[in-house]
This record gives structure tokens, sequence and C-alpha cells, in this order.
């Protein structure tokens, strides 16, 4: 027996002890976690019973495109939800650069869930739309990207006016110049999320590197191929470019561009997140640095957030660290 004892609680990521007081029905162990033990117990075939039935329905509903970002974080959503007892989860990607869609699809969700995460516009009336939801009783979490002023019960995500501001510093201590231009690239600004990175990169870029011009601000919406027309069509109209933030996805495309043009390199480039795309940019020197979130911590909070909140149970999300990542030391994952 305390071969399976380790066993689950290996899986379930308790101690020995908690699954003990579970197995043996004893008291002081939180509810979401006997089931979730029960759960792992139940997969492994070390006790027999029928399975709990999902007694709530979680739905994350992610922006599509190509955004290599985006696609781990449903993966973690997929994966790490299986160790939730009784939740039933779905994840669903649409058009999210456009809020009429994507308020639509909130509306059709209203009377089918209990707890939704969502990466959204912030837009009148996807504003409207998640008010809707929550005076339904679903419960709400924004990931990566806020909205203000909708009755939501967590934001998971990093703070992206300071991602910003890191951002602008590391990149005035790459071009080390009392004057440069550079030009910013976004996903779009009708997310907060890159609202908040370009304020936050221009404030840094004005109080530390005065001589440092951003002449261009571009929307990718996270499309590689328009990040490269875009990136050739910039080089063209600024010769003399110095260095660019992608406040997005689309790097893999911005990278090409340069290679294209033989100037990888020799013009900094500063992005988001550590995707196997940029690493391989880091590796060859196309991309300096990337300032990286970690898709796993997210994904966990977020699910536990909407499951406490739907339950009536009071949980603080761990915000998830930012690290920024150059060649010398690449995660590994």
């Amino acid at each position: 027996m305390r071969t399976r004892l380790a066993d689950i609680a290996r899986e379930a990521g308790v101690s020995s002890a908690t699954v003990d007081r579970v197995l043996n029905d004893r008291p002081g162990v939180k509810e979401h976690t006997r089931q979730h033990v029960l759960t792992v117990a139940r997969r492994l075939g070390l006790i027999s019973g029928p399975a709990q039935q999902p007694d709530l329905r979680l739905a994350f509903l992610l922006p599509q495109g190509t955004n290599t970002f985006i696609k781990m974080l449903r993966a973690q959503i997929e994966q790490q939800a299986q160790a939730f007892a009784g939740v039933a989860t779905q994840v669903e990607t649409i058009e999210g650069f456009d809020p009429a869609v994507l308020s639509e699809r909130l509306s059709e969700l209203n009377g089918q869930i209990d707890g939704l995460g969502v990466i959204a516009l912030d837009h009148p009336i996807v504003r409207e739309a998640l008010r809707k939801l929550a005076s339904s009783g679903v419960q709400i979490v924004t990931l990566c990207s806020d909205i203000q002023n909708v009755p939501r019960v967590a934001y998971v995500g990093t703070d992206n006016r300071q991602a910003g501001r890191l951002a602008g510093y590391v990149m005035g201590r790459f071009l080390r110049q009392t004057a440069a231009k550079v030009a910013l690239f976004a996903g779009s600004l009708s997310y907060r999320g890159h609202q908040e990175r370009e304020m936050g990169f221009r404030q840094v870029l004005h109080e530390e590197f005065p001589g440092v011009e951003v002449v261009e601000v571009r929307e990718m919406l996270d499309d590689r191929e328009k990040a490269y027309r875009e990136t050739l069509a910039l080089l063209d109209r600024h010769p003399d470019l110095a260095a660019i933030y992608n406040v997005g996805g689309g790097s893999y495309g911005i990278g090409r561009a340069l290679k294209d043009r033989g100037l990888s390199g020799r013009i900094v480039l500063i992005g988001h997140e550590a995707t196997p795309g940029n690493k391989a940019l880091i590796l060859d020197g196309t991309m300096d640095a990337v300032i990286d979130q970690n898709p796993r911590v997210e994904a966990r909070e977020a699910l536990a957030v909407l499951s406490a909140a739907v339950r009536g149970e009071e949980y603080r999300p761990v915000p998830p660290r930012q690290h920024v990542i150059f060649r010398e030391n690449l995660p590994d994952d």
C-alpha cells in the first residue's frame, strides 16, 4: 500500500499523508483536493468505483492565428484540466481580432457554462457581452490581456506595462546609441495588453534613452506572413532602422525578412515568449532577447481560480513571473 500511496501522491502533486487521509476518509483535506486525489487514484486503477461526474463546466476562448504562444497555452489548459476533478473543460479558438465575432460567441455560451477564461479585445461590445455572462452567474477570468470595468474574478497574466518597460530597457542597453530609430510591431492595439506594453516601452525610452525614436507602429494581427511583408516595407522606408520591438506574435516573419535582407544580427530584435520559433531566432543571432511568461503557470492558475470561484471557494492566483531570455539561458521547455 505504501508504494501505491507514493504513486498517487506523485501523480496528484500532493503528499503521501494527504493521500492517506483521502483514501481513509479522514478530515483535514479540502474538498477539491480530495476529489482530485480520488480521480488520480481511479485513473491509476488503484481504487475502483465510478468516476465523479463533472459538477462544473469551464470554457476557454483563445484567438486564432499563427501565434505559437497561444497554441502552447491551449495545450497546457487541455493537459492540466485533466487533473481537476469534477471539471469539464472546453477550449476554443476563434477570430480574436474581430470584436463582433467574439461578442457573438460569448452570447452563445450564456447558459452553457459556469466559468470562462478568455483572451479578449478591450472593446465596448465585448465588454457588454462579458457583463451579460457575469450577470447570469458565469465566473470570468481574463488571460494574458486584461479588460477593465467588467465583473471578472481575476486577471491571470503578467504585468504588461512592466513587460514593455523591460523590453525598452533591454533594447536601449543593446543599442548603446545616443540617437537611433526603432519600430514597434503589435498584434492588435485593441488588446489592452499590447497597449500597455507599448506604453511601458515608450515610457522607459523617454526616461532612460531619450535619443531613441519610435518611427513607426504597425499592427500584425499575429500573422507571420503579414509581419514578413510589413518588415520588408519598413526596411525600405527606413534604411537606417536600428531596432524592432515586437509586442505580440509574428516574430518568425520579422526574422525571416531580416535574414533575407542580410540584416540578421545588425538590427536589434526584441520580442515576447520563448516559443520554439523564437528560440531558433535567438540561437542563430537574429533575435537578441525575449520577455518570457510561463503558459504552464497561467493555465494552472486560470483553472484553479475558476474552479474555486464557481464552487464558492477562496483562491488567490499566483502571478506568473517575467524572465528575460537570451541565448545563454534558453529554457528547455
